[in-house]
């Protein structure tokens, strides 16, 4: 056996372990598990131990009965010989005709295809390789089901130039169909076949006679291994993996994005501190001639503008919760900026976002209490408990339902009941505690007190333009912080529904940040409007404001459901738009909350900065 318990360093002949990986399906969304379709089988198989990342994500990682040696070739290895009966050929078909992939995994490296590209002098690398293919034989139209039942598997491995030791930096295969024959009697693997024979120089490098998939026919498994030495040294070998897409246009894409919203930002930046300066350079002028009384634009209202608003104990909890949502994208884009969440961590990133939520519960009971407390409330245990249970309570229903379903189509990708356990431990065990301790931290603080009073009786807005209206403002406020983010949402998704790995972390913590950036800005410069036009009902509008952009979130998600994906089954479609109304109201929580604040921080700041009588 290889040795290190980190980076496996190997000599000639050591034993490599090849595990087994859930079958997928972009056409689906279903994982199922290696041996769910009749697959040869080890003597015993062994389950792999599984984070809770690599769980909800459907991974069920097995060993396999192919047995590599470290730079030992292999050719025409029979694995088994299976007969497959009317349930496992409709499975098969089933599958096939889904386009499902299976996935290995060897020394923590996942099995790619090289694919050779046509419009340009390229190899690309698809993760998995397909059960099998659909066809004709020559000169039928009649449409038949192939197996891919041989693999030509190449491992690269990079050698030490001072030891025998080596590396494993690659993990390929090219899958054949293949209708295996054979001489005499069966004899378990000691038959020698006719059709991959390499005493005699055959070997299988077409699919020209495929194995069709047939109830009652027999299927042999068979695979040859070869071994090839990589200048690629150990540290580099997932850069294959990471470059599986046109990643030139992704770049440019992006510094584009950036570019254009920074340059909005900038300008909406220095429009507001101008306009904002003269207008208390002005107030506080008129006081000082005692023009008070023909004072308009946004002071006319001081005396209104921190009336507590309606439903403000919901307010409290959606800032809460948009809290506890930004604590947890910036804990974790940090740590996967530094390199800790890496794709080659499977279920790292899924983990870390579970448990950095949990753990800012802390955060999210502190900014509900000191919200309420600042409008008057005074049942903390009360807020407490919304707060802890309002978004949880909600996701969690939506993940039940959804996982009901998964559960029904018999796939992989269905929690387990213990794992289940496991996540409403960490709710009620450690993050109802947390938010407890937080409300109680932050009732226990002053209450935030206005720059100015509050008249006991409330003034009447004026009518409003047609460009004020809350419904016209809300909608138009969502546009620019859904543009900043945009472009790096279809790489997300992309590399969610077409599985595929995400790994530019520098560039998703820029796009974070030009998204604080912008929804602070454009809550503001709309809040400031508002107020010029005498309307001091602020509070939900900012939130609501650039909260909107989850509506274009939502509604892109449709447009690359239709466009770039090839889902046809109902619970596929189901699950799609489940889990992106899920991560759409959480884009609301997160952005409604940063464009509140922002606005809290504007309205305190610019009412403290005038002479009120």
């Amino acid at each position: 056996m290889c040795f290190n318990w980190y980076i496996h360093n190997c000599l000639q002949k050591d034993a490599l372990l090849v595990k087994v990986n859930k079958l997928t399906s972009t056409k689906t969304q279903l994982p199922y598990s290696y041996y769910s379709l009749p697959f040869c089988k080890p003597d015993t198989i062994v389950d792999s131990a599984e984070n809770l990342g690599e769980v909800l994500r459907g991974d069920r990682i097995e060993n396999s009965p192919y047995v590599f040696e470290m730079r030992e070739p292999k050719m025409c290895q029979i694995i088994c010989r299976a007969s497959i009966d009317d349930k496992q050929a409709n499975e098969l078909k089933e599958k096939i005709e889904d386009e499902y992939r299976v996935n290995m995994i060897l020394d923590n490296l996942p099995l790619v295809v090289p694919i050779a590209r046509q419009d340009r002098d390229a190899i690309v690398y698809q993760g998995g390789y397909h059960v099998g293919v659909k066809g004709q034989y020559a000169g039928s139209k009649d449409e038949k089901v192939f197996i891919h039942n041989h693999l030509t598997f190449l491992v690269k491995y990079h050698k030490d130039e001072t030891t025998e030791l080596s590396r494993i930096v690659g993990f390929e295969v090219k899958p054949f169909s293949i209708n295996h024959q054979f001489e005499g009697q069966w004899n378990d693997k000691n038959t020698r076949l006719i059709t991959c024979d390499p005493h005699a120089s055959k070997l299988v490098t077409n699919s020209d006679t495929p194995q069709e998939v047939e109830a009652g026919k027999e299927i042999i498994f068979t695979y040859d291994v070869g071994f090839e030495e990589s200048d690629v040294k150990w540290a580099s070998r997932w850069d294959t993996y990471l470059l599986m897409t046109d990643d030139q246009i992704h770049w440019f894409s992006i510094v584009n994005s950036l570019m254009i919203v920074l340059f909005l930002s900038g300008m909406v930046a220095m429009i507001m501190l101008r306009t904002l300066y003269r207008d208390i350079s002005r107030y506080n002028q008129l006081e000082t001639e005692e023009e008070a009384q023909e004072e308009t634009g946004w002071k006319l209202v001081h005396g209104d503008v921190f009336r507590p608003p309606e439903n403000s104990d919901l307010l409290c909890v959606c800032v809460g919760t948009g809290v506890q949502f930004f604590g947890m994208l910036l804990v974790t884009m940090i740590f996967a900026v530094l390199g800790f969440l890496s794709p080659s961590n499977r279920g790292g990133l899924m983990t870390a976002m579970l448990l950095t939520w949990v753990l800012m519960g802390l955060f999210a009971g502190y900014a509900s209490s000191r919200f309420y407390k600042m409008f008057k409330g005074s049942q903390w245990k009360s807020i407490t408990l919304r707060t802890a249970f309002l978004f949880p309570g909600i996701a969690f229903g939506i993940f039940f339902f959804l996982n009901a379903l998964i559960w029904g189509e018999k796939s992989s990708g269905a929690v387990p009941f213990t794992t289940m356990f496991a996540l409403v431990l960490l709710w009620f065990g450690i993050s109802v505690p947390l938010v407890f301790v937080g409300s109680y931290l932050g009732f226990k603080q002053p209450a935030i007190e206005a720059p100015v009073k509050t008249n006991k009786i409330p003034r009447q807005v004026p009518e409003q333009a047609w460009y004020m209206n809350p419904a016209f403002t809300i909608l138009i406020g969502g546009i620019l912080p859904f543009g900043a983010v945009f472009i790096e949402l279809f790489f997300i998704l992309t590399s969610i529904w077409l599985h595929q790995f995400y790994y530019i972390f520098g560039f998703l913590f820029l796009v974070f940040i030009i998204l604080i950036i912008t929804c602070a800005e454009i809550t503001i410069v709309l809040c400031y409007f508002q107020l010029c036009s005498e309307d001091y009902n602020w509070w939900w509008r900012s939130y609501l404001t650039s909260g909107s952009s989850a509506i274009y979130l939502f509604l892109y998600a449709g447009f690359y459901f239709f466009t770039k994906l090839q889902i046809t089954k109902l619970v596929s479609g189901i699950l799609y738009f489940g889990y992106m109304l899920l991560a759409s109201f959480a884009f609301f929580v997160l952005t409604g909350t940063i464009g509140f604040c922002a606005c809290f921080w504007f309205t305190r700041l610019i009412y403290s900065s005038v002479k009120i009588d």
